[in-house]
Order: C-alpha cells, then structure tokens, then sequence
C-alpha cells in the first residue's frame, strides 16, 4: 500500500521459460477479473515497478527474482598457491575489505561482488536470454574464508534473482539454441518442467564463482593491470593502421 494505490507483486510458476509475456497475460486476467469484483477501482497500468524488471530493486535482493541460486566450492591450499598465485588468507582479507565493506561504503545493492555482471552478460547473450535483466541477474554476494584449519579456502556466490529461459524469445536464434545445446539446456524439459531453465541458472551461477575466483586472485597478487597490458592490448601499431 501507498496512501490509495495498491502494488501487487505476483509470484508464476513459468517452466522453463524466462516466462514474463506468460506472466503479463495471466496478470491481465487477474486484473480483469478484480475491475468486475471492485468496479471503482482504476488500473493505472499492468505493471507499477514492484515486479520489479530490468533494474536494482532490494525486492529482487531480498525476495529474490526468477532462480535463486547458492553456488560453493572449496578450494585447496596448493591450487590457490600453485595455479592462482596467492594465499588464502588474502583472498580473504581482499574479500572482506573489497566485495563486503568497500561495496558498503559505496551503497551498493546486490553489488557485494568483484565482476559477476561480465559473467552473466556474457552468458545472457550466448545463450539468447534478455542483457537488460543482467542488471538485477547480477546481483550477487560473493563469501570466502579459510577452512580446514585455515589451509583451504571456501568460496561461494549467493545469487537471488537470475532471470534465465531455455525456451522463448532469443533461445530460439541458431547460435544462441546452438549455446544452449552445448550446456545441454535446449528446450523445454519433459520429464521436469523447468528443470533446464533451473540448470542454466546454477550454470550461470558456477560460471560468475569461477569468474569471481579468478579476479580476485589477480587483484591479491597485484596481477591485474599487467594481464590487463599482456593479454588485452593489441600489439599492432594502431597509428599505422589508421593511416
């Protein structure tokens, strides 16, 4: 409630479809249905932003959005030293004063996180999903700390609101049904509806801790700006091309 308006939020169980046009058409009826019941009501319009679409909501933070997903690994000590070039007790420390107090101090919301968003907007266009819902998809708390007696590192990525369908709208386009059979997510599941929009969902999720894992480590290393230099720099003389 608001003074005289009223905000519904509805809750649709959709199949594997990102099911938004599913949910506008049932909502229609719903409302429809409710001007009969309360003839003075006014409907201003389908939809009054409590959904709440394409943009950073706490509603979405909190109640979460399409597939709430928590996705974990633990991590041992020799890879961490061996393959990521750091310690745990960096990671940690890193984690802590970077994903959790600096994304506080900014007022972040659903931004407690290193890059999830290059993750999700990656997948979202492979994969023919909607870019504009990487805003709220992106929402994500990424956690580390030692385990093991402070030898391994356990890191997860706890993700409320990933947006995602293997059915609809831009999964159909060839290179996007193409992605999405490699996952082996196409279509829409017979056996469980849903069960592979819920799959795509969890693959998103393992994909931004694998994403967040890596960063991280180049940033406690002090490696990013030179990968940055060595790897996304072309060695080409632009001047001479241009020219």
């Amino acid at each position: 409630m608001a003074g005289k308006n009223v905000y519904m939020r509805f809750t649709c169980s959709t199949g594997d479809a990102m099911g938004m046009n599913m949910v506008s058409k049932g909502v229609q009826n719903v409302l429809d249905f409710l001007q009969n019941d309360f003839p003075d009501m006014d409907v201003i319009g389908i939809s009054g932003n409590f959904c709440s679409d394409k943009k950073p909501a706490a509603v979405n933070w909190i109640e979460g959005r399409g597939k709430s997903v928590v996705c974990e690994a633990v991590i041992k000590e020799e890879v961490v030293k061996k393959i990521l070039k750091t310690d745990v007790a960096a990671l940690v420390e890193l984690n802590m004063l970077k994903n959790l107090a600096g994304s506080a101090v900014a007022g972040a919301l659903g931004g407690y996180n290193a890059h999830a968003s290059n993750i999700v907007s990656a997948i979202f266009i492979a994969t023919g999903q909607d870019p504009a819902q990487n805003i709220e998809s992106s929402h994500c708390i990424t956690m580390m700390e030692a385990v093991n007696d402070g030898r391994d590192l356990h890191i997860s990525v706890t993700m409320p609101c990933i947006e995602v369908g293997t059915v609809g709208g831009g999964t159909q386009l060839a290179s996007q049904s193409a992605c999405l059979n490699l996952l082996g997510v196409k279509g829409a599941s017979r056996e469980s509806p849903g069960a592979n929009s819920r799959l795509l969902a969890t693959i998103v999720a393992g994909s931004v801790l694998a994403g967040e894992l890596s960063l991280m480590s180049a940033i406690a290393a002090g490696q990013l700006v030179n990968s940055h230099m060595k790897y996304n720099r072309s060695s080409k003389d632009v001047t001479k091309l241009s020219s």
